[in-house]
């Protein structure tokens, strides 16, 4: 739509909260990284936190295209301004490579790409933590500055950008540039496609098609599940770019990938919130386990995206009743109403919280598209198609065309309120048909009536459609009825969430050991923060009017009866995107009577006990544990076994990988390691590699272990390693190493802690 704007209500409120967090942030701190990658002195020092590392960049990528949203939406010429300094920085910066070359990091790492001699992992290219993710940001924004603001800056700076990627990636046989793509990189070829779709310039097409990640996208195109293990929000923008591709092509194969990989997320690897993955990863098909690192607030914006090209090849109610889940229960409640900061994973762990960004000293991905998601809320509330208009989201708005030729304004409070009003202010176009989405929620008849007249009812796949003669002044009444209702869990039925609507309530479990923060630098830091007892609701899921009760004058918040047990509690209930600040959960056990007699929640009495003692860990294979414990590596490979659901990672011939890890000095220290139960000496094109490595804290070897299939076949075991005091003594933190000599294997190691008893 070319023109939406919010009218009161809550997200309007969370849009100009997202807006004070752009106007905050200080441009020459963000491009400063960029100044350093060209070796000129920046105005000011950099950001910390992630823009202190090798990602350093990817932020004020995020920020003009943030940037360049939110003005289109609110006109604020303080951002229109910033936004102009920040595009003559970067061309400034830019002017200092022969090349084009302007990132927030030197171009070294590319350089020894282009060789077509490099090595590669799935979060480390040629030396580089996922250099084509982070300049990736770069190109989207300067894309979306030209697009949404006409800056012609813009295009020439991510024009000579785009010419010197093109020219360095011709140097790339088409294997190589498929092993390229073993490493993170965003939605390049979406980048290249919107290039393409500005010059029609054909080289740019054909990049973006050589960025088409083969090994993982062609299955997708033959129907094929192959996600489990695989990092999330690496495979979503690559699925966005092919279904851009499919816009510009008409190829099949691209609109088939997205379709399916849709599906599959949307239905077989999502939690009640509609955001998805754990640690990051996708796990096993239709899984819900509970976690801390749940639900990475990136995978949620990218997954909005992608249903929006769905949807505009194929209208269909079930995407906007997707897109509305997690619009609502993840995206608005990922940004703190008080602060502007925002979550990169929400928890589904029972009693855990939210831990936001700080403003000066994280700069996550999460924080990235974060500043992002409050300028792109009046998406999708409008859909116009020839003289048709779709009307998908009930949040108070107005819709103007740039030729002021139609205007709709929707006057409503919901979801606070069921009552949706429509009103036609202006329409000098063909506009013939008004499709009203009818969610599956509806807890009755759905009707619209028009200027207190005429009534509609008939509802086919899921809109209420009415065809008639629009005029000014036109008014449609809409009720939305709603109701409680439950969400069971796809891989547990006892494990139950409440909803009303499309909103899903969270418990509200207060503030017992809250951490001093929950605004944090560190992402990680709590993790390991004590949690608290949950209970568990003996009730019938069948009938929770009968024992959930609205609580007077207050919107959209309820009290159970006494049915937390043990201890007859009674719980409150409110949206998940007004709750922070304090302790929640979103699942429940929720049984009978006679069940909860019988039930024993093993998997919750080992986390506790293994959380008690956990100082800290590892789990390899995923980027953010290992990133943030410094790994450093040779001869290293990684990767994820099915049957197990784990990462691992080894070094093979003369290796070693290793982590710092934090102590506790006064307590005598264990190490924790998993291994697999099936591993054993092995053979790789005739040559024999045995298991067999030394483990080593800061220098001293504490171990040597060999791997003997001496678990079982189908499961992970642990063995503690005691830790000399001698090597604790007065520190904070050690390395962890695993070595290998030549003809060996150290590993796999499946997970690592530092843990105080054993």
């Amino acid at each position: 739509m070319d023109n939406v704007k919010l009218l009161d209500g809550i997200f309007k409120d969370s849009q100009e909260k997202g807006k004070e967090y752009l106007v905050y942030l200080d441009v020459d701190r963000l491009v400063a990284p960029c100044y350093e990658a060209v070796s000129q002195p920046p105005k000011k020092p950099r950001y910390g936190g992630w823009e202190s590392t090798g990602i350093s960049g990817h932020s004020i990528g995020h920020w003009l295209s943030a940037a360049a949203q939110m003005y289109t939406v609110t006109n604020d010429h303080v951002l229109k301004e910033k936004v102009e300094y920040a595009v003559n920085e970067l061309a400034h910066i830019q002017s200092f490579d022969k090349d084009g070359y302007v990132s927030g990091f030197p171009r070294t790492c590319f350089d020894k790409v282009y060789t077509g001699d490099f090595e590669v992992e799935h979060f480390n290219l040629a030396g580089q933590w996922v250099p084509w993710y982070s300049i990736h940001k770069i190109y989207a924004g300067l894309i979306d500055i030209y697009n949404l603001m006409g800056n012609e800056k813009a295009l020439e700076v991510v024009i000579k950008l785009a010419n010197w990627a093109s020219k360095g990636t011709d140097n790339l046989n088409d294997a190589q540039f498929e092993k390229m793509l073993i490493c993170e990189h965003g939605g390049m070829n979406e980048a290249m496609a919107d290039l393409y779709l500005i010059t029609e310039d054909e080289k740019y097409l054909n990049l973006a098609k050589r960025f088409c990640h083969k090994a993982v996208l062609d299955p997708l195109a033959k129907g094929i599940d192959e996600l489990e293990g695989k990092h999330a929000n690496t495979q979503i923008p690559k699925v966005i770019g092919a279904a851009k591709l499919y816009d510009i092509t008409g190829e099949q194969k691209y609109k088939d990938m997205a379709i399916f990989f849709w599906n599959e997320v949307t239905k077989h690897r999502s939690y009640i919130i509609g955001g998805n993955s754990i640690n990051e990863h996708f796990g096993p098909i239709n899984n819900e386990k509970l976690g801390i690192q749940t639900t990475e607030t990136c995978n949620t914006y990218n997954m909005l995206k992608l249903t929006e090209h769905l949807f505009h090849w194929s209208q269909q109610a079930e995407y906007m009743d997707y897109y509305e889940k997690a619009l609502y229960n993840h995206i608005l409640a990922s940004q703190d109403p008080d602060s502007g900061m925002k979550t990169y994973f929400v928890s589904t762990q029972p009693g855990h919280f939210k831990v936001y960004c700080s403003p000066d000293d994280s700069f996550w991905c999460c924080t990235g598209t974060g500043m992002e998601n409050p300028a792109r809320y009046p998406r999708n509330i409008y859909y116009k198609k020839d003289d048709q208009l779709f009307v998908n989201l009930f949040i108070a708005s107005e819709m103007i065309t740039d030729d002021r030729k139609l205007k709709i304004k929707q006057v409503t409070d919901f979801p606070n309120s069921t009552k949706v009003q429509l009103y036609v202010e202006e329409v000098q176009v063909d506009l013939t048909t008004i499709h009203i989405r009818m969610p599956y929620w509806l807890a009755g008849k759905a009707e619209a009536v028009i200027n207190e007249e005429e009534r509609y009812s008939v509802v086919e796949d899921g809109y209420l459609t009415i065809e008639r003669k629009w005029l000014p002044g036109d008014k449609i009444d809409i009720d939305l009825p709603m109701n409680l209702h439950t969400y069971i869990a796809k891989d547990d039925s006892k494990k139950a969430g409440i909803m009303y609507g499309p909103i899903v309530l969270a418990g509200a479990l207060g503030r017992e050991g809250f951490p001093e923060s929950d605004i944090l630098d560190d992402h990680l830091k709590l993790n390991n923060h004590p949690l608290i007892d949950v209970p568990t609701l003996v009730a019938s899921k069948d009938s929770l009017n009968e024992w959930i009760k609205p609580i007077k004058n207050v919107p959209l918040t309820f009290e159970t009866d006494a049915v937390g047990q043990p201890g007859n509690v009674k719980i409150t209930l409110i949206p998940f995107f007004n709750l922070h600040h304090q302790r929640y959960t979103l699942y429940w056990n929720l049984m009978n009577e006679e069940a909860y007699r019988t039930f024993v929640d093993k998997e919750k009495e080992e986390l506790d006990r293994l959380r008690a003692i956990t100082v800290d860990e590892v789990q390899p294979n995923e980027q953010q544990p290992e990133v943030e414990h410094q790994i450093k590596k040779q001869n290293s490979n990684s990767g994820y076994l099915n049957i197990v659901q784990k990462g691992w990672r080894d070094s093979r011939d003369e290796g070693f990988f290793s982590y710092e890890m934090a102590i506790e000095p006064k307590r005598q220290m264990y190490l924790q390691v998993t291994y697999f139960g099936g591993d054993q000496t092995f053979f790789v094109d005739g040559k024999k590699y045995e298991r067999e490595f030394q483990i080593v804290i800061d220098g001293t070897v504490i171990a040597d272990q060999k791997l003997e299939a001496s678990g079982r076949p189908d499961d992970t075991f642990d063995i503690c390693y005691e830790i000399p005091k001698s090597l604790t003594k007065g520190k904070t933190k050690v390395e962890v190493k695993f070595t290998s000599k030549t003809g060996k294997v150290a590993g796999g190691v499946y997970g690592l802690r530092i843990v105080n008893e054993i």
